[in-house]
This record gives C-alpha cells, structure tokens and sequence, in this order.
C-alpha cells in the first residue's frame, strides 16, 4: 500500500464503476449533442474575480468554498467551482455571439472543485456535465434544455426523481420582489452571518437549508406573486412547452439555487432516494452574466448535471446499466511461438475495431482460462504449438462452454462474422 492517500473528499475512480461513469457523461451529454450543442472545454482555474462577479459574493461558493491560489507572478487565481461562468468568458473571449446565428449552443464535461463539508454525494472534487445556450432570450430554449436533461434521466432508465421549477423575475421586477423580501426579512430572529449575506442578496435566505431559518420563511412573500407581466408570460410559455413534451414539475417557490446569475427560469431536479443531497443536477436563466463579466448583453440559460449524483441515484433505484463488454475476445497462448501468432492476431483484430485482450506471458491453460473468464470476453481463443502446427486455434464460446478448431488464416474473418 501506497504512503499516500487521496485528499480528503476526493475519491479515485476505478474500473468496473469507472466504465459506469463514462456511460453517464455519455448518457447525459446525448441528448444535448442531438440538438446541436457543441463540445468545449475551458481551464480548470481562472480569475478569481470571474467567479465573484458572476457567481456572486453573498455565495457560500464564493465567501467559503472556492480553492483560491496566488502565483509567482501575482496573479489571483481559483480553481472553477462551477461551470456556467468559465464557458461564458470562453465564448466571450473567442467571439462566438458574433461569428454566427445565435445561441450559440455549447456543452461541457469536467470536474469542478469546492471546499465542501464531505459527506456521501458532497465532495471537493466532483463531475458535471452541463450545456450552456447563449445569446437568445427564447422560452422555448429554457423549455429545450430542462427537456433534454430529461431525457437524459430517463434514458438512464431514472424514474423516482421530481423537476422543481421556479421563475426569479427580471430587472424590472425582481427589485420590487427585493424590498417586500428585505422588509419581511426584517422581523425575522436571524444571526449576524445571515443578516450580512441577506443584505447583499436576501434572495440567499431563501436557499438557507437550516430548519430553524425555513420554520419562519412559511409566510415569506413568494416572488411568482412580483413577476412583471413580461416575466409572467415567459413563466407560462416555459411551462406550457414542458406540458406539452410530456416532462412533469412541480413549483418552488423557495427556488433560488446557489448561484446569485439566475434571472426567470430557475429549476433543479431532485431525486428522492438520496437524502440531504438530493439535487442532481439545475439550472436556469441567466440574462445579466455576460454584462458582469465585462462582456455585451447576452441574455442565456443552461444546466449542469452531477455525474457522481447520477450514479449515486442509480445505485440508489438498482438501475444496472447495459454497459458493453471492454472485451469481446481475450487470447490465451500456451506457448512462445503462440503469443508471437496471437498477438499478431489481437493487433489485427483491434485494428478491425473488434476489442481484444491476451494473457501476458504464458500462463498453464487453467490459469490463463480463469483470466479470459474475468475477462468478461464473449470468445476465447486458444493456442499451443501443437495448434500452429496443424494450422489451427481453438474457438471457445464462453458463454456456452463449447469449443472449436478454427482454421488460423479464417480466424480473423470467423470473430467478424459474429458481429462482435
């Protein structure tokens, strides 16, 4: 065993769950890459001030958890607690609202790092897929993108989750939403942090997860009843679009997410199994980012989806995936001059997209067998020298145990006609 372990909330990902994560992004980034968003990737540090600007400084992101970190030459860097502001500055900085039709359409894989209190689906490094539409303001395209989350959901084979939807106004009528919330918030017995975070954006109060603090928001003024007629209509239209495509929800009135961008459509999905940390994964509407991070007024919206999350709500409902076999044939030689003729054969075979493995060094034909059985390999193929000197290998069928000789020239062309 090595000296050294992992830090603590981070975990190392290993064969078999790691085949299951990579079946999740995939899962999960389908749906997106169907509707015409394009992959990107962005540094996995920036200005730290890219962060508190967009994310925002009442956060518990910004104010506790985020990894800061100063370089030789001065610079103020943070390792990204998210992903949503990153690919904004990415698109920003590269033009992309003016080198085509807007939005521009962009998703994203990666992992993203908070000084999170560690508990199971909490950790300091963890795994997001999420997709990000810039630069239109279209209800449609909140309703496209909470679609194709859940689509990705169920094509996982989810089922006991709930989307939870909120709208949070706009400029025009969160500011009216602002003063009745401070004024309510007033008479309320709150200690000195919450009081100062509350003052900065009370909608931070909202999202306070203490029980004490939610037993006296029960009557709190609800924002749906501050919408402007603009927002209300947006509201609707979202709604009636995600009726229409059959994706149930439920309102939250109390909906703000950790985030201080979102502006209108705000939603997450919450699976039931999983306890305290439930969300796997939200989003929403943020039209004032771009104009926070020195950029032009691009009214956006998009989502990032947990992967650890996801797999912990699988474990959770027992979904076992479909995964495909990482083997397909494993080669077994029981000499030398066999391992010389079999390896020839697995390069050829892998080069024919067929995947294959081989028993490094010449094993006894039981122990060599026990590895094609771990293998998990549909075929075994099989070789001694008395084999090569009549032209053969022998095929053997691991599901079914039965075993043949194969002409050593046809065994190239045999492995492809059964479709593996």
């Amino acid at each position: 065993m090595s000296t050294f372990t992992a830090p603590k909330g981070t975990y190392d990902l290993l064969p078999p769950t790691s085949a299951i994560f990579l079946a999740v992004r995939e899962a999960i980034s389908a749906p997106a890459r169907r509707a015409g968003y394009g992959y990107i990737e962005t540094p996995v540090f920036e200005d730290v001030k890219l962060f508190s600007r967009g994310v925002g400084e009442s956060t518990d992101i910004v104010t506790k958890e985020m990894y800061n970190l100063t370089t030789r030459g001065g610079d103020e860097l943070a390792l990204r607690p998210e992903g949503t502001a990153s690919v904004l500055r990415a698109a920003l900085q590269a033009n992309l609202h003016k080198q085509g039709n807007l939005p521009v359409k962009l998703w994203y894989s990666g992992n993203y790092y908070r000084y999170e209190r560690m508990q199971k689906g909490r950790y300091r490094q963890f795994s997001q897929v999420g997709a990000e539409a810039i630069g239109a303001e279209d209800p449609a395209l909140d309703a496209e993108l909470i679609i194709l989350a859940d689509d990705a959901f169920r094509a996982l084979g989810l089922s006991d989750y709930s989307l939870l939807l909120n709208s949070l106004g706009d400029k025009q009528c969160r500011p009216v939403y602002r003063a009745a919330l401070v004024e309510f918030l007033a008479g309320l017995d709150l200690d000195e942090e919450t009081r100062r975070r509350a003052a900065i954006n009370p909608l931070r109060v909202l999202d306070d997860k203490r029980e004490a603090v939610q037993a006296q928001l029960v009557d709190a003024p609800k924002l749906r009843d501050h919408l402007c007629e603009d927002c209300k209509a947006y509201d609707e239209k979202v709604r009636e679009l995600l009726t229409l495509a059959g994706v149930p929800f439920t309102d939250d009135p109390k909906l703000v997410r950790g985030l201080d961008y979102y502006t209108r459509t705000t939603f997450e999905f919450v699976h039931h199994r999983l306890g305290a940390q439930s969300a796997i994964g939200g989003g929403g509407r943020y039209d004032g980012l771009s104009e926070m991070i020195g950029g032009p007024a691009l009214p956006s919206v998009g989502w990032a989806l947990g992967v650890d999350r996801t797999y912990l709500a699988l474990e959770a409902e027992g979904v076992v995936l479909d995964l495909p076999a990482s083997t397909a044939v494993y080669a077994v030689a029981l000499s030398e001059e066999a391992k010389t003729v079999l390896f020839a054969k697995a390069v050829e075979l892998r080069r024919l997209g067929v995947a294959t493995d081989l028993a490094f060094g010449v094993k006894g034909i039981k122990n060599a067998m026990k590895s094609a059985d771990r293998s998990g390999a549909r075929f075994a193929v099989i070789a001694g020298d008395r084999d090569l000197a009549e032209g053969v290998v022998q095929l053997k069928d691991m599901e079914s145990g039965e075993q043949t000789p194969v002409a050593l020239e046809a065994l190239v062309t045999t492995l492809k006609e059964k479709q593996l």
